[in-house]
């Protein structure tokens, strides 16, 4: 591999709308969730068992698992209307994620407590990208992932919104940071249609950690599997670490 690239890829994917002048009473927070994984085990692991997984349900491999439409059994997830066959299909979907080896970041930013707080309150998707790449860069610094670039994949949303984010983006890589270090990571803009493995893991995993800040007392079997993933440190603490909430 080329020594001006990282041997990780970090995968970005959210849960929640990051605007402030209508907050959804019901899920009033928005979540930025990075996936870091070691670019030999995404080929030889995490792609295999998501392909494999897609081939056994549907035949092929162009549906994109997308966690909104599992859950309400819509498009090409109408078949989970059944709750043995959708216990099935979640249950081993599941495992697929316990077992994946990535590392995950989080940002949950609470919405209502940051309007509260600040008289002209930041953009949420920034705030929780600050947070998730400067994790990320300590992390990948931790693992000595060297000064090579690592590419970071975030999925278009529109051509207004992907300019404001990679504007947001270089400026935090720049210097924009809490240490004011030069971050080596570069954004990836993706469309669906890509049908990106590590997208689809990103998707699946950021409204459980969100749920798990909303409502902690609530049983979330994907959060307790996703609780071992997180970027700890020394002690083996990840609040803080690989999950941030804010304020």
């Amino acid at each position: 591999m080329s020594s001006a690239f990282s041997d990780y890829l970090v995968f970005v994917d959210e849960s929640g709308d990051h605007g402030l002048d209508s907050i959804d009473p019901n899920y009033p927070m928005f979540v930025l969730a990075f996936c870091v994984v070691r670019k030999s085990d995404y080929i030889e692991r995490v792609v295999p068992a998501v392909q494999a997984f897609k081939l056994k349900h549907f035949g092929h491999d162009n549906v994109v698992l997308h966690e909104r439409d599992i859950r309400k059994d819509i498009g090409a997830f109408g078949f989970l209307k059944t709750r043995d066959t959708k216990s099935a299909f979640i249950n081993e979907l599941t495992d697929i994620l316990a077992a994946a080896p990535f590392t995950l970041i989080c940002s949950v930013i609470r919405k209502e407590a940051l309007k509260a707080r600040y008289n002209f309150p930041e953009n949420p998707y920034h705030v929780a990208l600050s947070f998730g790449l400067e994790r990320v860069h300590a992390y990948l610094r931790a693992r000595g992932a060297g000064p090579g670039t690592t590419h970071v994949m975030v999925e278009c949303r529109g051509k207004k919104e992907d300019a404001e984010l990679e504007l947001e983006f270089r400026r935090i890589c720049d210097g924009g940071n809490y240490n004011r270090e030069k971050m080596p990571l570069e954004v990836v803009f993706a469309d669906k249609k890509t049908n990106s493995p590590g997208l689809q893991l990103a998707d699946l995993v950021a409204r459980p950690v969100g749920m798990s800040i909303l409502r902690p007392d609530q049983p979330n079997r994907a959060f307790a599997i996703l609780e071992d993933k997180f970027y700890t440190n020394g002690n083996g603490k990840y609040q803080g670490w690989g999950l941030k909430c804010f304020p």
